[in-house]
């Protein structure tokens, strides 16, 4: 298996990932949602200014969650500084407070996850991990990816 633990960061498959974020968050711009995508919009944590990124919300039992399936990448490192953030799709904006899941929390939500998007982020979980997976395997796996479930205001 690999490494999953609290400092991962895939940045594979850079040139694809940047033309996908561009496609999904323009058309979340003009209101067109891909299966749940949205943008959302954090403050740097440094900066102060608002940084966007799209996001697939998921909906477990009528609770909504924000997955970081490449890790603690830095929309994630925003989140936790500032809990407030935006989902936007096209004129659409929703206002939030963000609350991380701790690693035992994750197991289900990361399956419903991949259930929903493991043919667009697939590759971010790597061979030994799947919807199907044990509960064992995505414990093991949870440290390496982020999970929020989205308050609204």
């Amino acid at each position: 298996m690999q490494e999953y633990n609290d400092k991962r960061v895939f940045t594979g498959g850079r040139r694809s990932m940047l033309i996908m974020n561009k496609v999904v968050a323009g058309l979340a711009k003009v209101g067109i949602s891909l299966m749940g995508s949205r943008v959302l919009s954090v403050r740097g944590r440094k900066s102060g200014e608002w940084r966007s990124v799209p996001v697939n919300l998921l909906t477990v039992d009528g609770e909504r969650y924000l997955v970081a399936p490449r890790g603690h990448v830095q929309w994630v490192r925003n989140l936790r500084a500032n809990s407030e953030g935006r989902l936007a799709i096209g004129r659409r904006v929703e206002v939030f407070r963000a609350e991380e899941l701790t690693d035992p929390a994750k197991p289900e939500i990361l399956r419903a996850y991949l259930k929903k998007w493991a043919w667009e982020v697939g590759a971010f979980f790597g061979d030994d991990v799947r919807a199907d997976s044990p509960t064992e395997t995505l414990l093991h796996v949870a440290p390496g990816f982020p999970v929020f479930k989205i308050h609204a205001i």
